[in-house]
């Protein structure tokens, strides 16, 4: 596939999950599940107890992402998850900031 094909092929969803999801390793397995699926982006703790998230990537890793955020970790009690799409910002790795 020619590097502007793949290029092309990137997508950005910026997630807000909603619930029980501070204190229950969310942001540090969030990370790892990003990177074993190659997607870029952020994941970090929001003032009114929710997290929030940037992931970018391959559309089907994207997806999976988002997936796994309904489900989170074992001590997460998911209760809602908000997804807005975003343009590609050309991230490299995922990060917890």
């Amino acid at each position: 596939m020619p590097r502007d094909a793949s290029r092309s092929s990137t997508i950005r969803r910026r997630v807000v999950v909603r619930g029980r999801v501070q204190g229950v390793f969310f942001r540090n397995t969030c990370r790892r599940e990003a990177r074993f699926r190659g997607v870029a982006g952020w994941v970090r703790n929001a003032a009114d107890g929710s997290v929030e998230a940037a992931f970018e990537g391959d559309p089907a890793a994207v997806e999976a992402m988002i997936d796994w955020s309904h489900r989170g970790t074992k001590g997460a009690d998911v209760t809602a998850v908000e997804v807005v799409e975003e343009p590609p910002q050309g991230e490299t790795r995922f990060r917890v900031i």
